[in-house]
């Protein structure tokens, strides 16, 4: 007998019931998964009316071709308040998987800035730890596309603890795997600290800001009156702060290079970078160096021209081209290995060192030395740039952590004279004695403290004071010191250069070394870490 108020089934009764069979099931969940992935269709106009592409396009550019597997798809949020238990969209504003990039595995996770703004929440958090946390353990690259709004308002704190838990796996991945932010959107707030801690930022013009506070914060503050892009912008973060790396005109090209970079970059800091079998001849001779290059040490040159004569096919891909211009980072191929070239550019600022060169360099410096790519450094440098500005700027610390970057450096190490090195900045650039493994000049190398017109005005200003013809004194004194301290086989003499080399042998005499040097083993020293200049 059934209870009272029990509805009782004879059997009879359920096997009259209709069954689900697999098929419808899996029927439902196809219908499910092709609404995530179409997407809100008016919201998808909106985002293409900006110039924008949608989060699953941006991944199909970036990946190999049918490579990608999400993660999480079906996930939603858990919040009642404000009327979010009414919006519960899969996937909660985030899409987050693996793939393949020229064929080697990566983790991403990309803002879907048609959900919430591509705001975060908790289970939006929580997906990218997810990924974060796969990353590190599996040991391969980790890419962000970043285009979302910040902290989800409706959820409160829990937002921001989700971005706690993203700032701290970027901290702890940091130097263990490359990680890359390409910005695509907005990114305020808490969230720029993300691609603040990562490897290399991407952006780009016209769509791309990054700013904590925004310019309604601003004008009501300081009374300034700025458009995004003016705040956060692409060129603004590629030219003045220094942000980004990298800065495009599209999507497309901006997906290209991260691409090109990923092909440069080992998957993890136990692996070497990936080789490509050299077309280019290592015993290649570099003619059209001598007509690069003046012989005049005040004479400017392009340096680029020189890095695209001695590298593998002329093919550099170049770091922060637009800021700290009087330097060059960048990364290429000698005999198909990956490089890291850091060279002074006499056509800026004579290719002095200033506070932002300085920091440019000790960042690729110290990303290169994380990633087991050698350093060839090209050293044309008058010194450090003088001024008030830059004293106050604090050019001293700056400088110092090129410095502190490269006496911490494991990695091989070659550094190439092409002319002037000058005082601190000589020493600075990876000289013999902070460690570089082996220094080469070319015949029209000047090493000294200063220039001779510098120096002959301080060591002999009595003599020149007192002569019947000042000027002709001053001239033959300059001449004198040039003679006796500044002729390029004075520091081969003493042992600070291995040798003085034909330009033309540049290549092959970096490709030879490099190959000595592969092998190089430094035991790290027992310590929890240096405490670099800040």
């Amino acid at each position: 007998m059934s209870s009272p108020g029990e509805t009782a089934l004879r059997p009879a009764a359920r096997d009259e019931l209709p069954r689900e069979t697999m098929e419808q099931r899996a029927d439902e969940l196809r219908v499910i998964k092709e609404e995530l992935y179409a997407g809100d269709p008016a919201a998808t106009e909106r985002q293409h009316a900006k110039g924008k592409l949608t989060v699953r396009e941006r991944i199909e550019l970036l990946l190999d071709k049918d490579s990608f597997a999400e993660i999480e798809p079906l996930r939603r949020h858990r919040a009642t308040d404000f009327g979010m238990d009414r919006r519960r969209p899969h996937g909660d504003g985030v899409v987050a998987g693996w793939g393949r990039v020229h064929g080697r595995e990566v983790l991403v996770y990309a803002h879907d800035f048609r959900v919430f703004g591509g705001a975060l929440g908790e289970a939006h958090a929580q997906k990218i730890h997810k990924v974060m946390d796969l990353a590190e353990s599996s040991g391969v690259p980790l890419i962000s596309l970043c285009d979302g709004a910040g902290a989800r308002i409706q959820e409160g704190v829990t937002a921001l603890a989700g971005y706690g838990g993203i700032f701290s796996r970027n901290v702890r991945a940091s130097g263990l795997i490359p990680q890359i932010s390409v910005v695509l959107g907005p990114c305020a707030g808490g969230a720029a600290y993300s691609p603040a801690l990562t490897d290399f930022v991407f952006m780009v013009r016209g769509t791309s800001q990054m700013f904590l506070t925004g310019p309604d914060v601003v004008q009501a503050v300081t009374g300034e009156k700025l458009t995004q892009d003016e705040l956060g912008g692409a060129d603004m973060h590629s030219q003045v702060s220094g942000l980004a790396a990298f800065a495009h005109d599209d999507e497309e090209s901006c997906f290209e290079d991260v691409r090109h970079l990923l092909s440069l970059l080992p998957s993890n800091n136990r692996e070497m970078p990936p080789a490509e079998v050299p077309e280019d001849p290592a015993d290649r001779s570099g003619d059209a160096l001598f007509d690069i290059v003046p012989v005049d040490p005040q004479a400017a040159y392009d340096m680029r021209k020189v890095i695209e004569e001695i590298v593998d096919d002329g093919d550099f891909f170049e770091v922060h081209e637009g800021w700290g211009t009087s330097l060059i980072c960048a990364l290429a191929r000698l005999d198909g290995q990956t490089v890291g070239i850091v060279a002074n550019q006499p056509i800026q600022m004579a290719g002095v060192l200033d506070i932002h060169s300085s920091e440019k360099g000790a960042r690729f410096v110290q990303t290169c030395d994380a990633f087991n790519i050698p350093l060839v450094t090209l050293v044309d440098v008058p010194g450090f740039l003088p001024g008030a500005d830059q004293e106050r700027g604090g050019i001293i610390r700056h400088g110092a952590k090129l410095l502190y970057a490269y006496c911490n450096a494991t990695v091989p190490r070659i550094q190439i004279i092409v002319r002037k090195a000058y005082g601190g900045a000589y020493i600075v650039m990876d000289s013999r004695s902070i460690g570089t493994d082996l220094s080469f000049a070319w015949p029209t190398n000047e090493i000294a403290v200063m220039g001779a017109e510098g120096a002959a005005n301080v060591v002999f200003r009595k003599r020149i004071a007192a002569a019947d013809d000042p000027e002709a004194e001053r001239a033959e004194v300059i001449e004198d010191y040039k003679r006796t301290l500044m002729h390029p086989y004075y520091a081969a003499e003493r042992g600070l250069v291995d040798d003085v080399i034909d330009p033309r042998d540049t290549r092959s005499v970096l490709i030879r070394s490099l190959a000595l040097l592969r092998a190089k083993y430094v035991p790290l020293v027992q310590r929890k870490h240096g405490n670099q200049p800040q």
